[in-house]
């Protein structure tokens, strides 16, 4: 098991909310600002087999070059987010 952390620019959160959905993705969803994008994102958190990771890398890159041809916007940079792969086989529930 893998959690994907993804902090996406604003601009393409919801499109890549729903398109992702569409696919079967769950997610969790965070509102997030600081200075790694400049301005504010969304933080998603995905947990996901390992062998699903090259599947919603690029269903991520698919839904936010579509967003770009429906608004007729270019990015600005090379990348659209920024993610961080971590390890959870080991996560835990929490008990109360």
């Amino acid at each position: 098991m893998k959690l994907l952390v993804c902090i996406i620019d604003d601009f393409y959160a919801s499109e890549v909310e729903r398109e992702l959905r569409e696919e079967g993705y769950r997610m969790t969803e965070l509102a997030s600002t600081g200075g790694f994008l400049k301005k504010g994102n969304t933080t998603f958190l995905f947990g996901i087999e390992e062998t699903d990771l090259e599947n919603l890398k690029a269903a991520l890159k698919d839904a936010c070059l579509s967003l770009e041809v429906k608004k007729k916007r270019k990015s600005k940079t090379d990348h659209r987010y920024t993610s961080f792969l971590v390890d959870a086989s080991h996560a835990m529930p929490f008990l109360s």
